[in-house]
């Protein structure tokens, strides 16, 4: 009997083992679907039923003020990760969520280290917060492009480990999930860009210059999350041809990880009981 999958099977292996030197995130099949109901109607119900969950879960986070949920999206261009906010957050209140959509560095931005612009938005006490891209586009991006060679590279690699380490240490849950397209599925969603007018404003003609350095793209993501991808900040690959299903799997990460929290409501305060409102 096939053994049923599991979502560690589309974990990272942690840095420093023997198998993250082995580790290739293009084996999985973007376009599988091992948590489907069998259905985009169901899938899409499943994802309902998670989401009201997850609303729980978040007003205990946010009631407690103790924790606090990291969650990282990564991925190629038009790889969902709006999407999978949308899809994944429909049912939790908005404002216990923060999204943060990192762009190219400003000038202020760029005069200092790398990650001085993201340490300023990493959640607070009570607080999930998302992340849009993130400090991963400053070993993606300049690598591709050469702006950085490979001992930069290795050293952002180390601070990375580091930053996200001390995050964690501190009460920061860290879940990190590159959304796994295949270029095929790219060339299509962008050309339903072009062909749809009221799309044109999701299209930039620089996505066809890092189109063309797809294979390069691929290498530095897997570089990247084999040298990041630790106990305490984990890297999960999802297989995102399928828009519902890549929702469903980021959902259960996301409910799985808020389930281990324990979060409870905080204790009942005795000076209230028995209060009667005139």
């Amino acid at each position: 009997m096939a053994k049923s999958p599991s979502l560690d099977d589309f974990r990272v292996p942690y840095f420093g083992d023997k198998k993250a030197d082995t580790f290739s995130p293009e084996a999985i099949d973007p376009a599988a679907k091992p948590f489907s109901t069998g259905s985009k109607d169901g899938d899409r119900e499943h994802l309902t039923e998670i989401g009201v969950k997850l609303d729980v879960l978040q007003e205990r986070l946010h009631a407690q003020r103790h924790h606090r949920v990291l969650l990282v999206l990564q991925g190629m261009d038009t790889s969902g990760k709006d999407g999978t906010i949308r899809g994944v957050f429909h049912e939790v209140d908005p404002l216990g969520l923060r999204t943060v959509p990192f762009r190219a560095p400003t000038p202020i931005e760029a005069a200092h280290d790398f990650l001085w612009r993201v340490h300023m938005q990493a959640p607070g006490a009570g607080e999930l917060a998302i992340f849009n891209r993130s400090h991963y586009e400053d070993v993606l991006v300049p690598r591709v492009t050469g702006q950085i060679d490979k001992t930069e590279c290795e050293r952002r690699y180390r601070q990375i480990r580091d930053f996200e380490s001390m995050l964690a240490e501190n009460g920061t849950t860290i879940i990190k999930c590159w959304l796994h397209i295949s270029k095929d599925e790219q060339r299509r969603r962008l050309q339903a860009r072009i062909d749809d007018p009221t799309k044109h404003w999701k299209f930039d003609l620089s996505d066809l210059e890092a189109r063309k350095h797809w294979d390069a793209y691929q290498a530095a993501y897997r570089d990247a999350l084999a040298a990041t991808s630790t106990e305490l900040a984990p890297w999960y690959v999802i297989p995102a041809d399928s828009k519902t299903h890549r929702n469903v799997m980021v959902a259960e990460l996301l409910l799985r990880l808020m389930e281990g929290l324990k979060l409870e409501y905080p204790p009942a305060k005795a000076e209230l009981k028995g209060v009667k409102i005139e």
